[in-house]
């Protein structure tokens, strides 16, 4: 956002006065130590908590600990710096039990009311007693805070003052003078707006590459352990892959991190061991405290486990960046023309190999939303707006007790990959839990009409079907095409660790049926080839063998490629010519989706329908059953055929590989291929009663599966 400060360099100083500051202070900063726990309560089977404490002010949680495992009396020691714009909210205090794969457990919760620390201008000791609103006689322990409040005027004043100017000049200049203040005042309003904004938008970015481990203690009885490792800081989590069996793992992975504070914060680093079927073992605990580290310069830290044994081996890089932002509808880059032409020149095709990450620049404005939901009791919402682009995550305020609420808001994102998908997920804000859901709509880069203003129909968290409600949207997006390009062919950045999957049975029948329509793809082609082989139809046997001889006979090795180029223009000749059948299936199988939504609210439906529903899983997992079985067994019956599992067919393998190796080595490939197509094409001309058989597949069928065998 470099572009939006360039005018406030233009104003000079006035002779005018400025107003008066104001007499109390617009916003508070809030300096808060959270130093330790003590005698905290009891909630694993060990007799111990592996607690953590979240800050929520207003609804909003603002703040998240480290965790302390294996502690009734942990010690943090963590600083936190937050912008409070008003004291009538407390700050409300939870403490909870991380427990890995379920529901954390509280732990307690207290409230700190900031309007008794207005007066105070030094730093305050509190402690506040943990107590659980539905058994407040129980005694949960305590917290030990450090606290500061200190009136935040300077960037108000500063930016008050520098606006009372542009007011002064404003109407003190006449005629074509004006013409060039929009742009100071747009300035200024950013400025204004940063202040809000500080919690929301990230400073930089943080690259972690997970090089390896040394040394890990081992957690399963043959000596070994499947470690991975997780990371979290403040909101954002990332797992690594488990290397399984070892204690030197080598991962080589890469994950990045937004950077919110200014000053740095800290990375919390668990390494675990994988156990299926029961929960990992907890192996060690590390943390990066980031304020250490110089920026723009890569470290290489090799940080020793706490509570465990070994060492991680780390490369982390500090990188300053402004790539995403949020102003009011009235203030956006592309409306202005000389900032679109800044951008448009930007990522022109003569800028092609400048800054390859730098991709292009999206822009969503969020209009309003119409009909939404009703998701509190008195039959209204407070709705607010999230903003996703990969890991680029922003939202709108709440628009209290409304259906139809208007936010008039523009988000702004830096595109490191066209191929990203825009979601735009509504929700309902509530104070004393997780907000609920509303609605979602997905858009993908590459779908985006520019300047276009539409109303999307907001739809399940599955995008599966619709539900009630629309948001109005408009949206540009300018990139590079060659940066696109070559970005295509670099690994996709990969999201925050998601919600764990869940045995889903309508997921379940989706992704089967997706691969079943594959396989009869496959199928249905081969029973094609086949029937030119069975002359089924004779002109197309002719046309068939035709084009087989000419081909194997002039076969050169661009043809394959000029195959794929000659399928995908007569794929686009089909969808130009309005003949697009691709979303068919798709359609039919939301349509399915749909009814079995409307199953769910029919109970009648319901009851009727669960025998059919259970026998549709279990012809399924018959399928899946099968399937596996035939993939393993022809597996295994190629590993037996090279073990001499059957020493006769080992020894006839023996010969048919030995002839196979001679007819290759002195007649070429080409005359090989065609006399086995020659063959095939005339087989059944010569023998119209022969069956038709797989030699290869009628060898294996003899040689025996691991079953089998075993049998």
């Amino acid at each position: 956002m470099n572009f939006f400060l360039q005018g406030i360099n233009v104003m000079g100083p006035s002779n005018e006065e400025g107003p008066p500051e104001p007499s109390c202070p617009a916003m508070y900063q809030l300096d808060i130590v959270l130093k330790r726990g003590k005698n905290l309560a009891i909630r694993d089977r060990t007799g111990t908590s592996d607690p953590y404490v979240k800050f929520k002010i207003a609804g909003k949680e603002v703040f998240r600990s480290k965790t302390i495992h294996k502690n009734l009396n942990p010690v943090w020691d963590e600083r936190i710096c937050l912008l409070v714009e008003t004291l009538r909210d407390p700050l409300y205090v939870k403490v909870f039990d991380y427990d890995f794969g379920f529901q954390d457990d509280f732990m307690g919760s207290a409230y700190l009311h900031l309007e008794s620390l207005e007066h105070q201008r030094l730093t305050l000791d509190v402690t506040l007693d943990l107590k659980d609103p539905q058994y407040p006689e129980h005694n949960l322990g305590s917290l030990e805070l450090a606290v500061n409040l200190s009136p935040k005027e300077g960037d108000i004043r500063d930016a008050v003052r520098n606006l009372s100017v542009v007011f002064s000049l404003m109407f003190s200049c006449k005629g074509n003078a004006l013409k060039g203040f929009p742009h100071i005042v747009m300035c200024q309003s950013m400025r204004l707006s940063d202040v809000h904004r500080k919690s929301q938008l990230w400073r930089g970015i943080v690259s972690i590459s997970l090089i390896e481990g040394r040394s890990l203690q081992p957690m399963d009885a043959n000596g070994l352990s499947d470690p991975y490792v997780k990371f979290r800081m403040g909101h954002q989590k990332y797992k690594s892959k488990t290397i399984p069996k070892t204690l030197n793992p080598q991962w080589r992975e890469q994950f990045d991190f937004h950077l919110y504070d200014e000053q740095g914060g800290f990375v919390d680093i668990t390494v675990w061991d994988k156990d299926a079927g029961k929960k990992d073992d907890y192996i060690g605990r590390c943390t990066v405290d980031l304020s250490l580290l110089s920026r723009e310069h890569t470290h290489k830290l090799e940080l020793p486990l706490e509570d465990g044994e070994g060492v991680l081996v780390l490369l982390v890089t500090l990188t300053a960046s402004a790539a995403v932002s949020i102003s009011d509808l009235s203030v956006n880059m592309l409306d202005d023309p000389h900032e679109r032409r800044h951008i448009l020149q930007r990522y022109s095709l003569w800028r092609s190999f400048h800054n390859l990450k730098d991709v292009g620049v999206v822009q969503v404005k969020v209009i309003r939303a119409e009909g939404l939901m009703a998701a509190d009791v008195t039959g209204k919402s407070d709705p607010f707006c999230v903003v996703e682009l990969s890991n680029d995550r922003l939202q709108t305020h709440t628009v209290y007790k409304n259906l139809n609420p208007e936010w008039n808001k523009v988000f702004t994102f830096n595109v490191k990959d066209i191929h990203s998908v825009l979601e735009v997920t509504v929700y309902d804000e509530d104070r004393d839990r997780s907000a609920d859901f509303l609605g979602k709509v997905a858009i993908p880069l590459l779908n985006i009409q520019n300047g276009e203003r539409k109303a999307y129909a907001l739809k399940s968290k599955e995008l599966t079907g619709p539900t009630k409600g629309v948001i109005f949207l408009e949206i540009d997006v300018i990139f590079n095409a060659v940066k696109a390009g070559l970005r295509t062919l670099t690994p996709a950045e990969q999201k925050y660790i998601e919600d764990e999957q869940r045995v889903s049975k309508q997921l379940l029948l989706r992704n089967f049926n997706r691969v079943r329509r594959c396989i009869m793809f496959l199928i249905n082609t081969g029973c094609y080839i086949n029937s030119c082989f069975e002359w089924d139809s004779p002109q197309r046997s002719i046309c068939a063998f035709v084009i087989f001889v000419i081909v194997v006979w002039n076969f050169e090795l661009y043809m394959v490629p000029l195959a794929l180029l000659l399928l995908l223009a007569w794929n686009y000749i089909l969808i130009a010519s309005g003949k697009d059948t691709r979303q068919d299936q798709v359609v039919e199988d939301l349509l399915e989706d749909e009814d079995e939504e409307f199953d769910k609210d029919d109970k009648d439906s319901e009851k009727k329908g669960f025998m059919n529903k259970l026998y549709a899983i279990q012809d399924v997992c018959i399928s899946v059953q099968n399937a596996l079985d035939e993939v393993a067994s022809y597996g295994e019956r190629i590993k037996n055929t090279f073990n001499w599992t059957v020493p006769f067919l080992s020894w006839l393998a023996i010969v048919a590989l030995g002839l196979a190796t001679v007819i290759i080595y002195f007649i070429p490939l080409r005359l090989i291929v065609l006399a086995w197509g020659v063959n095939k094409f005339t087989k059944k001309l010569r023998d119209p009663y022969t069956i038709d058989n797989n030699e290869l597949l009628d060898f294996l069928s003899r040689v025996p599966s691991d079953v089998q065998v075993v049998g």
